[in-house]
């Protein structure tokens, strides 16, 4: 057995774990495994958001030049795509992409097509709204973990392996000591959510400047390859409660320390939703995404439903990964989105001078 941090980023602990060094969990998990000259990612989540059957159509088509333009030079090795309804009742399709590289993420957030289709003014004025939400963590800054070892999701998919059976899994904290960085730092969070741009109620530009230590957790369910007795099983017995945990952080996040949850189906590029689903969160720290875990109702019920099933899960694919960034490697800018999509709901209007 391993610990979850890879060999050439331990260093001498100066923070306690919660277990013994003799704990053994209690069933295999495994974690994503990235060269040394690895040393930073970036994970892009580009959101269209409309409302109504009406412009589903355009807004398919802006999801489709978005993955389009992942094609052009530095574009990202891995991307998925996904769609969800916000509690306001918007549609939002996101084009979520992953680069083992940040610069080669800046060339192309920079290259013309990409810069000029963003800035353009057609953007203020086609009835859609559009997001995007980029982070770059520090490969010290983000764990993962997978109940399975082949096509590794999301940032695992740029990754350059699997590890072997891994120690830190099945215990309260364990999240928390699987980052390499949970060895010497607490990961607190440094200020708060600010609009530095524009105005939410008016709709038009907005840009919110986040704070360090904001975290991010992708949790993902794959369930393409379960036979029907399986499928049964984690739709009508997990997926409820699932659900009602996702929707409480939806629309009562904030009261928990969640600036956004979004609960999202995989789809194709005609919009065809796939076996896939995956919750992402944006939480003021991972301190406050932990609280919630351990111990809020909604939470209690998904890690009881679990285990209560867990014994006739063999081909549902589940994992997640985990991050906090640096404010200085952090994006949140909004067009012509509603005042409650992601971040605009608990950042704080700056004063105009």
């Amino acid at each position: 057995m391993e610990s979850a941090i890879d060999t050439h980023l331990v260093c001498p602990r100066a923070l306690s774990r919660r277990v013994p060094d003799n704990y053994e969990p209690p069933f295999p998990m495994w974690v994503g495994r990235a060269d040394e000259q690895v040393t930073q990612v970036t994970m892009a989540y580009l959101g269209v958001q409309y409302r109504g059957d009406a412009q589903r159509p355009a807004a398919l088509q802006a999801m489709r030049h978005l993955v389009d333009s992942f094609g052009l030079a530095d574009g990202p090795v891995h991307h998925d795509l996904t769609h969800h309804t916000d509690k306001q009742g918007y549609d939002n399709l996101m084009i979520v992409g992953y680069w083992r590289d940040p610069a080669a993420h800046c060339r192309w957030l920079r290259s013309p097509a990409v810069a000029n289709w963003w800035s353009s003014q057609d953007r203020l004025s086609e009835g859609l709204g559009f997001f995007r939400e980029i982070v770059s963590p520090r490969v010290e800054q983000f764990e993962t973990l997978y109940a399975f070892q082949d096509t590794l999701p999301g940032v695992g998919a740029v990754m350059d392996g699997v590890s072997g059976d891994i120690n830190e899994h099945g215990y309260w904290g364990s999240m928390r000591e699987r980052f390499p960085i949970a060895q010497t730092d607490w990961m607190q969070p440094v200020g708060d959510l600010r609009i530095v741009a524009g105005n939410p109620v008016d709709g038009g530009r907005v840009v919110v400047a986040g704070h360090d230590n904001i975290a991010l957790i992708r949790s993902g369910q794959d369930w393409i390859d379960t036979d029907a007795a399986e499928r049964a099983l984690y739709l009508d017995e997990l997926l409820p409660t699932l659900h009602a945990g996702m929707d409480f952080l939806r629309d009562n996040g904030e009261s928990v320390g969640c600036y956004s949850n979004r609960f999202v189906r995989s789809i194709d590029l005609d919009g065809n939703f796939l076996d896939e689903s995956y919750n992402i969160g944006h939480w003021r720290s991972l301190d406050k995404l932990e609280r919630w875990a351990e111990s809020h109702p909604t939470h209690l019920r998904i890690f009881t439903k679990f285990f209560q099933v867990v014994t006739g899960l063999t081909k549902l694919r589940l994992y997640h990964e985990v991050s906090v960034s640096d404010a200085r490697s952090q994006v949140f800018e909004y067009i012509n989105c509603h005042p409650q999509t992601g971040m605009l709901r608990d950042a704080h209007q700056e004063c105009l001078r």
